[in-house]
């Protein structure tokens, strides 16, 4: 496993982070995921006082004390998000974007995992009617409170990272240290979920430039490139809407290749993963798998040694490439 180093984080990322939107409310199931995760050396989670209705949470809490485990876990959480039924429908008119809502996520996440303080804390959702200083105002108490080592944020503009930060500058408050946007090698067509942001061009120079890491969510496209999916077949409605273009079939193809060439245990979903690592900023990919079995399938990309020219026929970024 190959780790990140973040600021006032004391234990550094694994490069690879569980996610856990999905995790099984069966506990023997999750403590398998989990505890498979960690003995492939991952430690660190991304979870959301909205997953499951907190249930995510209430799971990686028992999980943690079951092991006693916590020093050696990196967890990334994030509140903030606004109201989302039972059966998925989002209220993205219900902002919850200001220091009442998001303190009291804050509070009953810690509660629920148990624990007295968390690694990263993220702000799920943005409102550009909210002034960032407010928001900013209430990370800083928490930090110096220690209920949070650092913040970050997903789903935001580089331009609202950019004014948050001048003003923590100005303050002499703690900056943001991470952003997690969606980002994969697939191109989006549209945001999959109401407020969500993708990576584009245009957001990538911006991390080349500032080195921010990118802690990325969808990082294998929600599964675009596992060979499930054709152009003729729609098996999911979402998927088509948000990844099916000629560009992405390209993509999937190109990937396919150079999955070929480095050998038969690879797939273009292992490409696609390693494309994400393989950046010139600094990346971290929260991977989704529900099972033992394709969570050992998303470490064979740690393995892939893909160049940077390679990588751009692959984007279609160039026309021509060379295998050596």
């Amino acid at each position: 496993m190959k780790y990140l180093t973040i600021p006032g984080v004391d234990k550094p990322l694994s490069r690879l982070i569980l996610g856990t939107s999905g995790l099984s409310r069966d506990k023997q199931t999750a403590f398998a995921l989990l505890d498979a995760f960690v003995e492939l050396g991952g430690n660190t989670l991304d979870t959301a006082h909205l997953y499951n209705q907190g249930k995510s949470e209430q799971m990686i809490g028992d999980w943690l004390q079951a092991r006693r485990n916590r020093e050696a876990i990196v967890i990334m959480d994030k509140g903030g998000h606004h109201f989302v039924s039972e059966d998925g429908r989002h209220d993205p008119s219900s902002s919850r974007v200001n220091p009442k809502d998001i303190t009291q996520d804050l509070l009953e996440s810690l509660e629920r995992l148990q624990v007295n303080y968390i690694d990263l804390y993220v702000l799920h959702r943005d409102d550009l009617a909210v002034p960032v200083d407010l928001l900013m105002d209430m990370l800083e108490e928490h930090i110096r409170a220690g209920r949070v080592k650092r913040a970050g944020v997903s789903n935001w503009s580089c331009e609202r990272i950019e004014a948050a930060n001048r003003y923590a500058d100005q303050k002499g408050y703690h900056r943001l240290v991470v952003n997690s946007p969606s980002f994969s090698l697939a191109r989006n067509n549209e945001p999959r979920w109401p407020g969500t942001v993708y990576l584009d061009q245009e957001y990538k120079r911006w991390h080349q430039r500032t080195q921010m890491p990118v802690l990325s969510w969808a990082s294998q496209a929600s599964g675009f490139f596992t060979g499930r999916f054709t152009p003729g077949n729609k098996p999911n409605p979402d998927i088509a809407r948000v990844y099916y273009n000629d560009d992405n079939w390209e993509r999937y193809r190109r990937a396919s290749a150079a999955a070929e060439r480095l050998g038969a245990f690879y797939t273009a979903n292992h490409v696609a993963l390693a494309y994400v690592l393989n950046q010139p900023f600094p990346t971290c990919a929260i991977i989704g798998p529900q099972t033992v079995e394709e969570l050992r399938d998303c470490f064979l990309a740690m393995n892939l040694d893909i160049s940077a020219e390679e990588l751009q026929w692959i984007n279609l970024e160039s026309e021509s490439w060379r295998a050596p």
